[in-house]
């Protein structure tokens, strides 16, 4: 037997109103429609559901036992419903953010204010994402859209923004001779050229051609760097660069995530700077997406 939501919808609204006219008012369909709809039921059941003449419509004892149970089963299927809408706009509403650290920069309030311009009801929601994953949740579709680090692997599949351009610095344990060498500098600053025999901290090997980026191997002109370790996180990178275990670059910006204690930072002379990007899928065309990517664009044209 294959009754339908629809069927007991009918049989319901016959059985308050007890005329198949007001019935197929109350419903927006014909009279005779809805007669057939009722005889179809009755057939599925093997039972007349009511007892009809030419003035009068009254349940049967059939129908007087299926009416609380088909008025349940429609409550139950309305309440699904509002549940279903209610998690339907919830996520409408809301838009996931990943990053594999705090972007800072005064970066999140200042998207945020313009997000919340455009749609009110926006519930952005920040998503920390292990360094193994360059994408910071874009890939496996876990963030909506992502503050990332430049270059994306599968860059293709990717619409971004650049919200900050920043020099790339190193972090040595304090004391290390580079640093007497940077003070020297007019600068401040060290030649990439000096740093290339050090052991270099590197980003997990998932991480693609991030992690080549952060070993700056296009400066390198074919050398292999050494690695001294593999870090996945700012902490894991101050107490790897505290220990000895190696030197690692990072943005201007990320600095004080790394620097304290018995690590210092000190420029370097002859890479390119890196660039930190809103990312989403670029086949993803929802409002609260392109709007989020809009906003990007427009703090990365004050800031970049």
């Amino acid at each position: 037997m294959n009754v339908h939501g629809r069927d007991l919808r009918y049989f319901t609204s016959v059985a308050e109103e007890l005329s198949f006219t007001r019935a197929a008012e109350r419903l927006f369909i014909s009279q005779p429609a809805l007669s057939k709809q009722i005889r179809m039921l009755e057939k599925h059941l093997g039972a007349v559901l009511f007892e009809r003449d030419r003035r009068t419509v009254r349940l049967t004892a059939v129908g007087k036992a299926l009416l609380p149970h088909a008025r349940e089963v429609l409550a139950a299927w309305q309440a699904a419903e509002a549940a279903v809408e209610e998690v339907k706009t919830a996520e409408r509403r809301t838009l996931v953010i990943g990053m594999s650290t705090s972007p800072g920069r005064g970066l999140l309030p200042a998207l945020r204010t313009r997000l919340v311009s455009r749609h009110p009801d926006a519930q952005p929601v920040l998503r920390q994402v292990n360094w193994a994953d360059p994408s910071a949740g874009l890939a496996d579709g876990s963030s909506d859209v992502a503050f990332v680090w430049l270059p994306l692997p599968d860059h293709d599949r990717y619409q971004y923004a650049v919200v900050a351009r920043e020099p790339r610095l190193v972090a040595l344990p304090d004391g290390h001779p580079l640093a007497a060498r940077a003070a020297s500098d007019p600068e401040g600053k060290v030649d990439f050229t000096d740093l290339l025999e050090e052991p270099f901290l590197a980003l997990p090997p998932e991480a693609g051609p991030l992690r080549d980026y952060w070993l700056a191997l296009d400066a390198r002109d074919g050398r292999q760097p050494r690695i001294g370790g593999v870090v996945a996180s700012a902490e894991e990178t101050h107490e790897a660069v505290a220990s000895g275990q190696g030197v690692a670059l990072l943005a201007t910006g990320n600095a004080s995530l790394v620097v304290r204690d018995e690590v210092i930072a000190v420029p370097v002379r002859g890479i390119s700077p890196s660039q930190l990007a809103v990312a989403a899928r670029r086949d993803d065309k929802r409002s609260l997406v392109l709007a989020y990517l809009a906003a990007a664009r427009e703090v990365g044209a004050t800031t970049c």
